[in-house]
């Protein structure tokens, strides 16, 4: 069975900045310049939330990226194996039953004003805290009006819409 059910969805675990921007860098800085068309957040219908432990879904037109933090310091960068649109929900397993999960990207108003908008870059976010996320690796989108960050918020995911904190070491990918 996939992550989450979510078919084709299969993630790979990293850890630390050198061996995330070793396995996606190039990949991520060539997203600067490309328009958002989207980012699909899991909506769960029963209890009316973000579910935060399943895939953030960016959606650049020819290119989708998903993330997914996990534990204290681990994401997963995957490219294109997800279909928000084409699946908006899903059954695991039962398809009698209403699907407790749905794929929405109107979740947060912050989100829906990037879209549209041009990537002008990519940041890898080192956390350099002295606690138990040192060494973490955030992702931050920065465009002309706003920005977001996908940061790992103890063993899921969070979104942040401001400027980083300055505990990160920021590592700009669109050089």
């Amino acid at each position: 069975m996939a992550f989450f059910d979510i078919e084709g969805y299969e993630p790979v675990w990293l850890s630390g900045l050198k061996q995330i921007r070793r396995a996606h860098g190039d990949r991520l800085g060539a997203l600067v310049g490309k328009r958002l068309q989207r980012v699909h957040l899991t909506w769960f219908v029963e209890y009316g939330e973000w579910l935060s432990d399943a895939p953030v879904v960016i959606d650049f037109g020819d290119e989708r990226l998903e993330i997914t933090h996990w534990k204290f310091d681990e994401v997963s960068l995957t490219w294109n194996t997800i279909d928000a649109d084409g699946k908006s929900a899903w059954d695991w397993g039962d398809p009698a039953e209403p699907s407790p999960l749905r794929w929405r990207q109107d979740i947060y108003p912050e989100l829906s004003a990037l879209e549209g908008q041009v990537l002008q870059d990519v940041e890898l976010l080192e956390w350099a805290g002295r606690d138990m996320a040192g060494g973490m690796v955030a992702i931050g989108f920065v465009f002309p009006n706003g920005r977001f960050t996908v940061f790992n918020a103890m063993d899921e995911n969070g979104i942040e819409y401001i400027e980083p904190d300055s505990a990160y070491r920021r590592h700009s990918l669109a050089e």
